[in-house]
């Protein structure tokens, strides 16, 4: 066990247990992320993304929600970014109806518009300054599986956010990538210790297909 597992040991080692309904918040897997001309492509987030479709299928199939994040900035500057863009200026790239916005194109065809819905943000978190907390809170839901990229970045974010509105959050270990290895494993460490459960895919599944009644949308 190394030295970071052992400091928290004791402290932060305790369990969520998975809610009566969950709803699958898809963050963030958008094209910036695949085009390898993008500043921001990062191979491990499109690997990542290739594990998303039984996670989806599974959710489907219980009729529960999705809900796709992405991020746009409408003013020419992007000053509705503030800060954000300040600190990182490539997000300048991301327009509303742009290519670098637009969900991954091998993903598109998993999107239903029937059923799933969307969320644009201008932040890392998908509840700040957004609906989404209503959203969840109308549909009843009280988990959140939550794919997406960056795990350091806007996954974290969401989950930090995700526990402070009181939706129990569960992080899909392999459907959920970054541009840094190291960054990768160590937010998925700290998440499990402090903020969410982190879980497989087939765990994920497991957890969805064995929760109780079947509810619809």
């Amino acid at each position: 066990m190394s030295a970071i597992h052992e400091g928290y040991q004791g402290v932060f080692d305790s369990r969520l247990r998975f809610g009566r309904k969950a709803a699958l918040i898809v963050v963030d897997f958008m094209e910036a992320y695949a085009d390898p001309q993008s500043p921001f492509y990062a191979p491990a987030v499109v690997e990542a993304s290739l594990a998303l479709p039984p996670l989806l299928k599974a959710v489907r199939e219980r009729g529960w929600p999705v809900i796709w994040t992405s991020v746009e900035y409408a003013h020419p500057e992007a000053l509705d970014g503030g800060l954000f863009v300040e600190k990182v200026p490539a997000l300048k790239l991301l327009r509303p109806a742009g290519f670098y916005s637009q969900t991954m194109r091998h993903l598109t065809a998993l999107e239903n518009p029937a059923t799933d819905s969307r969320i644009v943000k201008q932040y890392p978190s998908a509840f700040f300054a957004t609906a989404l907390a209503t959203r969840l809170n109308t549909l009843g839901c009280d988990t959140v599986l939550i794919a997406g990229c960056t795990t350091s970045g806007c996954v974290r974010a969401t989950v930090v956010d995700a526990l402070q509105h009181g939706f129990r959050p569960f992080v899909v270990e392999n459907c959920v990538g970054d541009r840094s290895a190291e960054a990768h494993r160590i937010n998925l460490l700290d998440m499990q210790s402090k903020y969410a459960e982190v879980v497989f895919s087939d765990a994920a599944i497991e957890l969805v297909m064995n929760s109780p009644a079947k509810e619809s949308l």
